[in-house]
């Protein structure tokens, strides 16, 4: 295979990716933008391959090695994705961006330890242009702290771990933001010492140095906060795999690298919006602290509470639903039992209609995924901007698991979450709130909506509330 044919085909698998891109910025386009660009990443993977036993010494080891690669790794990747659960999607997420920066950072050893197999310097030896140099310092500080800043992420989404630093709640002490700003200096330091001799002493410490500025950028941040953490970690995953690709004269790394980090980057611009972050805040690992999100004593007061019953026969006598999804529901798997009940609503002549925060769940878009697994109608599928208008003429809101993207102290100022965008079910005639209990939410904050007059609190299980709800509209 050429190298004009390898070029050719990188820019068709960069076309691909662009599309899917594109096809994923909506739920309607979603599956085909999946097509898309598992396509090209299946181009780009074989041209690549291609490429390597090419270059190869013995194209026959070449072959062996490579295709072995994409086997065991194909093979790894098609068994997570079928087993894993839709409430354990934003764990996987995080550990695919913990591959592609600990990827990136084993490339980056391997191009420092036999520059000449990369086709960057003479064969024989063992200096590379200092700009290589420069793109390798770049590509490795990335990836690492990709790598274990995503490894800190999973363990804070998975929750299954003992150790302090994958605990939910925010790990801060004195100096922190010191600390990393040594370390930060220190790691350009040994970058530009590496730059200037090519020496494999600072290139190792800066390579620890950078894993360890992961771990730290990463644990004063609380549960609140993981839709933007997953985002902003894939962001640096794509501008590792870019500045790897800058390295190695790819421009297939460049350019899939470009487009994720840069649609990474746009997409935590949003969830800081979103959630009234400072975007600067994010990417400086600060950003688990702004706002306070302390948890104190909850004040005792009274609330109203109903049976599934209750909550069924105030629904099939309005004449719009909206319903809130939180991971909650997600918890309980309960988007099946969500569906079924909607459609009995529909058939009794309600209006059902969904309402989507963009920070919902443990990921940008968890909602979205969550319903569209269920197979719930798109065009009953509303974003925050386009719903909170309605909320003042609508009958009953549903409110399943979901708690700070619904709470009205976003408006009161002095409020630790004051200036958050919320879903605004306050403003409904009616609002029916199913959660396990009273406990807070990850700002660790009072519900004002549960309290309300208004509001009526219907303890229990997702599934089983809505199983019940369903159960009770047949015998209206």
């Amino acid at each position: 295979m050429s190298l004009n044919v390898v070029t050719l085909l990188y820019l068709v698998a960069s076309v691909f990716f662009i599309q899917a891109l594109k096809g994923l910025s909506h739920p309607t386009t979603a599956r085909r933008g999946n097509v898309f660009g598992m396509v090209g990443m299946a181009l780009a993977a074989f041209t690549t391959a291609a490429l390597i036993v090419k270059l190869a010494d013995s194209k026959a080891a070449g072959m062996v090695y490579v295709f072995s690669g994409l086997l065991v790794g194909g093979t790894a990747g098609a068994i997570m994705a079928k087993r894993v659960e839709m409430t354990k999607m934003p764990e996987l997420v995080a550990f695919m961006h913990s591959m592609i920066g600990l990827a990136a950072v084993c490339i980056a050893i391997a191009v420092v330890a036999e520059p000449s197999a990369f086709g960057i310097s003479a064969k024989g030896s063992a200096l590379l242009p200092i700009g290589n140099r420069i793109e390798l310092f770049i590509g490795t500080f990335v990836g690492a702290i990709t790598f274990s800043g995503s490894v800190i992420a999973f363990g804070k989404l998975s929750g299954k771990y003992k150790l302090r630093v994958f605990q939910g709640a925010p790990v801060t002490f004195s100096g922190q933001h010191t600390l990393n700003a040594i370390l930060g200096l220190g790691m350009l330091g040994c970058g530009i010492w590496f730059a200037v001799t090519q020496d494999w002493t600072p290139f190792i410490i800066l390579t620890i140095i950078a894993f360890i500025l992961g771990v730290l950028i990463i644990i004063p941040i609380g549960g609140a906060d993981m839709p933007v953490v997953v985002s902003m970690l894939n962001s640096y995953s794509g501008w590792a795999a870019a500045g790897i690709g800058f390295s190695l004269n790819n421009a297939m790394l460049i350019i899939a690298g470009s487009l994720v980090g840069s649609s990474g980057a746009i997409l935590s611009y949003i969830m800081c919006k979103a959630m009234n972050r400072s975007f600067f805040n994010v990417i400086l690992g600060g950003f688990g602290q702004d706002g306070g999100t302390v948890a104190g004593k909850q004040e005792q007061r009274p609330v109203k509470s109903g049976s599934s019953d209750d909550a069924a026969f105030m629904m099939s006598n309005a004449e719009t639903v909206v319903i809130v999804p939180g991971y909650g529901l997600a918890v309980s798997r309960a988007q099946h039992a969500l569906k079924e009940l909607a459609h009995k609503l529909g058939e009794k002549g309600v209006n059902v209609r969904y309402a989507i925060h963009p920070v919902a769940g443990r990921m940008p878009g968890h909602m979205n995924v969550l319903l569209a697994e269920a197979e719930i109608p798109y065009d009953q599928v509303f974003e925050m901007e386009d719903i909170n208008a309605d909320f003042k003429q609508t009958d009953v809101v549903l409110v399943l698991g979901a708690n700070d993207v619904v709470n009205p102290a976003a408006k009161t100022p002095g409020s630790a979450i004051f200036g958050m965008p919320i879903l605004e079910a306050h403003q409904a005639r009616t609002v029916i709130v199913n959660k396990r209990s009273m406990a807070s939410g990850y700002a660790g904050l009072d519900n004002d909506l549960f309290y309300m007059d208004k509001t009526m609190m219907v303890f229990g299980d997702a599934k089983k509330v809505l199983e019940d709800m369903g159960k009770a509209l047949d015998n209206l």
